[in-house]
C-alpha cells in the first residue's frame, strides 16, 4: 500500500476520533481539533500528499496534487498554502458541503471529487460550428504569427469574450502589448487535424490529446501562460501554474465565461 495512502488513512483515524459522529461540523484546526491533534495531523498529511498522492488520469500515472494548488485554493475559497491551517479549515468546510468526511486532508477521495467538479464545468459537446459561426483571428492575437489560416479560427462569441478578458488582464497585470502572454496558441481544430496530432504524439494519452476534443467546437482556446506553450511535462506545468497570468485566469476567467481544463494550465473553454 502506498505510503501516502497510509498517511491519509492515519489522518482519518485521528480526525474521526476527534469529531465523533458529527461530520456536519468540521473541527479541523478549530479549538477541538487543535486539542486533539487533528490539526497537526491534517497539516502534515496535506504537506505529504501534495507531493506523493498516487492517482491515475487519462491512462497515465500521476503523483501529488501540489501542481494544481491555485485551482484547489479557488475551489475551496482559501489563499493559504497546502501545509497551513487556513487551507485545512477551508478544505474541511468544502468536504462537509460535498458530503465527505471533513478531515481537512486532501486525500484520494477528495481529490477525485475535485477533478469531477472541474470536469463537470467543461464543454459538454464538441459539435462543429458552422462556417458563419467562426471568425478568423488576426495575427496580433496569435502566439505564432505564421499559424496557417485554417488553424486561426475561433467561434464568434468565444472570440468576443476572449478579447474582453485579455483587455482586462492586460490592464490588471500591466502586460505590455508586445508580450506573448494570453496570445492564442491553438483554437478550432478539425477532427482530421486532431487525428494527425495524435499520430505525431502517440504517447500523449487521452489527458494530453483527446479523441473527442473540445477544440472541435471552436470554443476551446490554448493560451500562452508561460514556459513551453503546451508541454504536459510536470516541471513545465508547475512553472506555468506559478505565473501571474495563470493565477489571474484562475481567479477571473469565469467572469468572462471561461472554465479551465485542470490538467493543462493553458487550456480554457468558453462555456456560456
Amino acid at each position: 500500500m502506498p505510503t501516502a495512502f497510509i498517511a491519509a488513512l492515519s489522518c482519518f483515524a485521528v480526525v474521526l476520533a476527534a469529531t465523533g459522529n458529527d461530520a456536519a461540523r468540521p473541527k479541523v484546526c478549530e479549538p477541538e481539533g487543535i486539542r486533539s491533534g487533528a490539526c497537526a495531523t491534517a497539516l502534515a498529511g496535506n504537506a505529504q500528499l501534495a507531493l506523493e498522492l498516487d492517482w491515475l488520469f487519462g491512462g497515465k500515472s500521476q503523483r501529488g496534487w501540489g501542481l494544481y494548488l491555485p485551482l484547489i485554493q479557488s475551489l475551496i475559497g482559501s489563499d493559504t498554502g497546502a501545509d497551513e491551517r487556513g487551507f485545512a479549515q477551508a478544505l474541511a468546510r468544502w468536504q462537509s458541503v460535498q458530503g465527505l468526511v471533513p478531515s481537512g486532508v486532501l486525500d484520494r477521495d477528495t481529490w477525485s471529487r475535485m477533478i469531477a467538479n472541474w470536469q463537470s464545468r467543461r464543454i459538454r459537446d464538441s459539435v462543429y460550428p458552422s462556417s458563419n459561426q467562426l471568425v478568423t483571428v488576426p495575427v496580433a492575437d496569435l502566439y505564432d504569427p505564421e499559424r496557417p489560416m485554417e488553424l486561426r479560427q475561433v467561434e464568434r462569441n468565444t472570440y468576443t469574450a476572449y478579447k474582453r478578458m485579455v483587455e482586462t488582464a492586460m490592464r490588471d497585470l500591466a502586460i505590455a502589448p508586445g508580450e506573448k502572454y494570453l496570445k492564442i496558441v491553438s483554437a478550432f481544430r478539425s477532427r482530421e487535424y486532431q487525428s494527425q496530432l495524435r499520430r505525431q504524439s502517440p504517447q500523449s494519452g487521452r489527458a494530453g490529446l483527446a479523441v473527442n476534443s473540445p477544440h472541435f467546437s471552436g470554443r476551446a482556446l490554448d493560451l500562452y501562460v508561460g514556459g513551453e506553450p503546451v508541454s504536459t511535462r510536470d516541471d513545465n506545468r508547475a512553472l506555468q501554474t506559478k505565473t501571474p497570468v495563470y493565477r489571474w485566469l484562475v481567479k477571473n476567467a469565469a467572469r468572462f465565461g471561461f472554465q479551465p481544463y485542470f490538467y493543462e494550465p493553458w487550456h480554457w473553454e468558453y462555456c456560456n
